[in-house]
């Protein structure tokens, strides 16, 4: 993992979990803009899917444990697409505050990630 992309990825999770959050406790339905926000979530995830496979060949491997890196990996792609999911189905005020609680836990997960990644010694 990168330090400042991680970094980047977190502040953005956190921005797009905050906006869809107040949206949906406003009342406001899943629209372009908190699907987008949490597909740009995705997508950034994506990117660090891409740096995590290539970072042991270029010379930067995990200090911790891999099979948890790649657990919580998995786990944090498979969550914006499972809210979208959720979002695209059930049209209402909540499927906003699930995006938003997602991308929350995206922020988490990335974090946790970095930090096993960079620090973790076993």
């Amino acid at each position: 993992m990168i330090v400042w992309f991680s970094y980047v990825q977190i502040a953005v999770a956190l921005v797009a979990g905050v906006f869809c959050l107040v949206s949906g406790f406003a009342g406001r339905k899943p629209n372009d803009f908190s699907l987008g926000a949490t597909a740009l979530v995705e997508v950034l995830l994506v990117a660090q899917l891409i740096v995590a496979i290539v970072s042991p060949a270029a010379g930067n491997p995990p200090q911790g444990d891999v099979l948890t890196f790649w657990v919580y990996m998995v786990s944090a792609l498979l969550l914006p697409v499972a809210a979208v999911f959720w979002a695209l189905i059930d049209r209402s005020k909540w499927s906003t505050v699930v995006l938003g609680v997602a991308c929350l836990a995206i922020a988490v997960m990335v974090f946790r990630m970095n930090e096993i990644w960079l620090v973790q010694n076993v």
